[in-house]
C-alpha cells in the first residue's frame, strides 16, 4: 500500500494480522511488533478488570477467593507490570482512578460500576461504536486526568485448560471516548501455568508487551 494512511490504521492492521496468526505466544500478539508502542508515552486511563468467568475447571477462580477477588488480583499484576515497564508512572492505573471517584462522587465516574456489557459481544469488534452510559462515563473520566486520550478496558477474563495446566484469556478494549470508537479488540493469551498468580503474571506481561519490550 503506498498512500500514507493514519497511524491508529497501521496499528490496527498490525495488530489484526498478529492475533489471526497465532504464532510463537500461543496466541498472543508477538511482542517484536509491539501494535502499540506508538501510543506509550501517552496518558492511558487503565479501568479495574470488569469481569471474570467463574466455574474453571481447576477451581482457580474460587480457590482465589471468587470472581471479584481475581479481578482485583489481575489489576494489582497489571499495575506491576506496567511499573516495571516504565509506564506505571504516566499512565492512569485502577487505584488512581478509585482515588479521583472517592475525591468527586458527585462528579466522578464510579471505575467498577462501568456500562461495559456491550464490550462482552462477540458482535462489538474494531471499529464499533459505543453508547450511553459508557460513552458519557467514559468522558468524565478522562475529563479528570489531565491529557488523557484513551482508554484501556480489560473487559473480561477466563482461564483454558490444557492437561493440568491452565492460562489465562483477556477480552481486551482499546477505547478512544472522544470518537467513541473501539480502536483494538482483542484476546490477550497467557502462557500455560502451574497456578493461578503465574498465570495472571502471563496475561498482565502479554498487555505491557503490545505497549513496549521487557
Amino acid at each position: 500500500m503506498q498512500r500514507v494512511i493514519r497511524p491508529c490504521a497501521v496499528l490496527l492492521l498490525v495488530t489484526l494480522a498478529s492475533c489471526h496468526r497465532g504464532g510463537k505466544t500461543n496466541g498472543a500478539a508477538p511482542v517484536d511488533q509491539r501494535p502499540f508502542a506508538a501510543f506509550a508515552t501517552q496518558r492511558i486511563v487503565v479501568t479495574p478488570t470488569a469481569h471474570v468467568r467463574a466455574g474453571d475447571s481447576l477451581g482457580w477462580v474460587q480457590g482465589m477467593g471468587g470472581p471479584r477477588s481475581v479481578a482485583r488480583q489481575l489489576d494489582s499484576t497489571i499495575a506491576v507490570s506496567l511499573d516495571g515497564r516504565g509506564l506505571a508512572a504516566r499512565w492512569i492505573l485502577p487505584a488512581t482512578l478509585v482515588r479521583s471517584f472517592e475525591r468527586n462522587r458527585s462528579y466522578a465516574t464510579d471505575p467498577y460500576l462501568l456500562g461495559i456489557e456491550p464490550l462482552r459481544l462477540p458482535s462489538f469488534e474494531n471499529g464499533s461504536r459505543y453508547g450511553e452510559p459508557l460513552s458519557s462515563q467514559l468522558r468524565t473520566m478522562i475529563a479528570l486526568e489531565a491529557d488523557a486520550r484513551f482508554v484501556l478496558l480489560p473487559v473480561d477474563l477466563r482461564f483454558e485448560k490444557d492437561g493440568a495446566r491452565m492460562r489465562g484469556v483477556l477480552r481486551l478494549v482499546f477505547l478512544d471516548p472522544r470518537t467513541v470508537e473501539a480502536k483494538w479488540v482483542g484476546e490477550v493469551k497467557g502462557e500455560l501455568a502451574a497456578d493461578p498468580a503465574r498465570a495472571l503474571a502471563s496475561v498482565a506481561d502479554r498487555i505491557a508487551d503490545l505497549f513496549v519490550a521487557p
